[in-house]
Order: C-alpha cells, then sequence, then structure tokens
C-alpha cells in the first residue's frame, strides 16, 4: 500500500505513529525550524520512540556516510520513520542507505513496519543527467539516471515498485511544513561531503572520481568543486576538455583525510558561471579521459564500472567511442527516463535535460 500525504508528520493520526513502537531514520537534515527540534522528538515526547538510526560520528566528520542497521532492529517496531536530505545523484550513500531498509522491509513480509518517508525538496532541481543502469551496478541502486531529478519520497515510491514490496509506505509531502519554505535544501549540510550551494551541481559526474585515484578533495572544505592528486601537473595554458559556463582554475590543496591524507595535490577548481545549468557528469567523463589519456599514473578503480553501469560511457572513457556518439547516447538515455520518472512523480514541478 501506498500513499502521498499533504499534511505534516505531526498531523498524522495512524495508530502506529500515535501510540506504536517509532524507529527514526534519519540525519541532521530532519531539523523542524517551526518548532526548534528533530523529527524524533515527536515520539520522543509522546513516549513511543524505540530506537534512532542515524550516521556514526558527528555531521561534519569526514567519511562519515552510512546509517548501520539490522533486520533485528527493525522487529517488533510498529512504523519506520525516515527523514534524510537526499542529493540529486545516484550514488549518494544516506540513499542507497533507505533502499536497504526498504529490502529489509521486504524481507520481513507481513512483520514489517510501516514506513513513512519526510520528503524534502531535491537541492539538485529537476535536471536530469545521465544514463539509467545497464550493466552491474552498485547495491541498493535503483534505475535512474545517475543524477535523476526526483525528491527521496519519489525514488522511493519508484523502488518500491521495482522490488514489489507490500509494506505501507507512506511519503508525506515537502510541502507540508515550513521548514522547506524556510530553509534552502544545502543549508543543513545533508552529508560531510556535501557542504554547500555548488556540491549537488558538481556532485552527478563528480562522484565518479571517489572511484579513481584522482581526489575529490574530500577532506577539504570544497568537495567535488576541487580534483586533483600529487602526479597532476597543471598549466593555465593546459588545454582541459570545455563544458559550457564553467571554468577550470589551476590550483592546489591537501586532504586531511582519505587517499592522499597530508600530501598535496595539484589539480583544478571547477568554478560555474551564475545561472549555468552544468551537465556535470558529461564534462567529467571528458575530464577522466583526459587525463587517462595523459596521465600514465592515472586509474580507474575498482567500484568504477558499477558505478557508471553504462559500457559504452566506460567505452567513451577508455578511448574507443568518440564525443557524439557518448553525447547523443546520453541524450536518448535521458528521454528514455524523463519518460520513465513521469510515472512516479508526486509534485506539479517535472524532470527535464540539459539541451
Amino acid at each position: 500500500m501506498f500513499s502521498f500525504r499533504t499534511t505534516s508528520l505531526e498531523e498524522q493520526l495512524d495508530k502506529a505513529l500515535l501510540e506504536g513502537r517509532v524507529g527514526c531514520f534519519c540525519t541532521q537534515n530532519c531539523w523542524d525550524t517551526e518548532r526548534g527540534r528533530y523529527m524524533y522528538d515527536i515520539f520522543r515526547e509522546r513516549g513511543n520512540l524505540e530506537i534512532i538510526f542515524s550516521p556514526r560520528d558527528t555531521e561534519l566528520t569526514p567519511l562519515t556516510n552510512h546509517i548501520d542497521f539490522s533486520v533485528g532492529d527493525l522487529k517488533g517496531l510498529n512504523a519506520v520513520v525516515v527523514e534524510i536530505q537526499d542529493v540529486g545523484a545516484r550514488y549518494f550513500n544516506y540513499t542507497k542507505d533507505v533502499f536497504r531498509l526498504m529490502d529489509a522491509l521486504k524481507s520481513m513480509k507481513d512483520d514489517a513496519p510501516s514506513m513513512y518517508v519526510v520528503d524534502h525538496m531535491n537541492p539538485a532541481g529537476r535536471v536530469v543527467e545521465g544514463t539509467m543502469p545497464s550493466s552491474v551496478v552498485e547495491p541498493y541502486v535503483p534505475k535512474v539516471a545517475h543524477r535523476h531529478g526526483l525528491t527521496l519520497g519519489e525514488l522511493a515510491n519508484l523502488y518500491y515498485h521495482e522490488i514489489g514490496a507490500k509494506f505501507a509506505l507512506h511519503v508525506i509531502s515537502a510541502l507540508a511544513t515550513d521548514s522547506n519554505k524556510q530553509l534552502m535544501p544545502w543549508t543543513i549540510a545533508p552529508a560531510s561531503d556535501i557542504p554547500g550551494l555548488f556540491t549537488c551541481d558538481v556532485y552527478s559526474g563528480g562522484g565518479l572520481w571517489n572511484n579513481t585515484n584522482v581526489s575529490p578533495a574530500i577532506g577539504t572544505a570544497r568537495p567535488y568543486e576541487y580534483i586533483g592528486a600529487p602526479f597532476i601537473k597543471t598549466s593555465s595554458n593546459e588545454i582541459l576538455p570545455f563544458a559550457e559556463g564553467v571554468m577550470m582554475r589551476p590550483c592546489s590543496f591537501t586532504p586531511s583525510c582519505g587517499r592522499y591524507e597530508g600530501k598535496k595535490c595539484y589539480g583544478y577548481q571547477i568554478m560555474l558561471e551564475p545561472g549555468v545549468e552544468y551537465h556535470s557528469l558529461i564534462h567529467t567523463l571528458q575530464l577522466l579521459r583526459h587525463f587517462k589519456e595523459r596521465y600514465s599514473d592515472f586509474r580507474l578503480e575498482e567500484g568504477f564500472d558499477a558505478k557508471l553501469s553504462d559500457q559504452l560511457l566506460l567505452d567513451y572513457v577508455n578511448g574507443s567511442v568518440d564525443f557524439e556518439e557518448m553525447r547523443e547516447h546520453v541524450k536518448v538515455e535521458e528521454q528514455k527516463w524523463i519518460r520513465k520518472a513521469r510515472k512516479f512523480i508526486l509534485y506539479d514541478d517535472q524532470p527535464y535535460r540539459i539541451k
């Protein structure tokens, strides 16, 4: 059973929420601006909060990027309330954790608690980039484009149908509370590596760097806006792949954690001009190919193929497909995804591709 609800979580009259044992699956983004409290405080005050599932460590600790739980933790619950901020790209770990939760609820069959998703607007907007998975894919990733243009509630609606789930799924509209009106979606950082206004615009491509030996500047103040490695030789005269409305500034940085912790990296800052709709995935694929051709030290590493999950795009990075063929493939696949996505839209605005 699926329902879409237009009144706030606190106004829901379901017995599972009022009297049942409730688990809350959440990040720091479950802050209620109107009442000055977190979502789970509703149930703490009612006396029926059973367990909180949240990221390990503090919210801005680098590399803190998963929510741990087991099926055993879910047993005996009547409701699981989910509130995280998705960031618009299919590789986001907290969203994959939500899909893992949905798989776990499906496995519980008749013993599964009801699931409630408190929705938020997508900080990456309705823009679509890339292709749906067509080869081996990362675990708990639905068949959505690299930049999908949906909200978490819409993604949950899609995944619910993909896995043939039977547990009760209820989505609370992002428009049901004042929080989405008072705070832009990136005001509270969705994750330690998604800290600011522009991060989501570069993450749909930039997330691929995590499976190479070029650092997307994790462990700095500007992840995914900076890319680099100790072996890169920067020059203001170097001809880099072009993307409209984007400037590439030679730079250096030293990550505080991760692959190159404490080591000086050289690379580039991706700077977006105001108002530009940046196709991060296509530009990142061009940069990947450029680095692969220029630097013998550059490597695609374990998990890259599954994250990209598209053989033609992989062939382009490896130099056996030209740019025009790759770009036309992406265009066609984006149109296919948009047609599919329309079945799961819960709001008035629609996904669209960058022309």
